[in-house]
């Protein structure tokens, strides 16, 4: 069914106040995420300054041991006759 000329240009301006109202929540709502980011990233900064300092290397956590690549390899590879 074929649109009368007035049907479109009533569609035309309806499809333009959508988008304009979408466009202002889309702005509203990245006002509101950028004053949260900003908090929440002096907040940080704050908590960073105010963490205890380590003095020495040897506190540290120790790094989590890998398996060496070599052994996962043969690991997988092996599904054959054993013997």
């Amino acid at each position: 069914m074929a649109q009368t000329k007035a049907q479109r240009s009533a569609a035309a301006q309806k499809a333009a106040r959508t988008r304009k109202r979408n466009a202002k929540l889309k702005a509203e709502a990245a006002a509101k995420t950028a004053a949260k980011r900003k908090r929440s990233t002096a907040a940080k900064k704050r908590a960073a300054a105010s963490a205890p300092k380590r003095k020495t290397a040897s506190r540290k956590a120790p790094t989590k041991r890998k398996a060496p690549k070599r052994a996962i390899k043969s690991t997988i590879k092996s599904k054959g006759k054993k013997r």
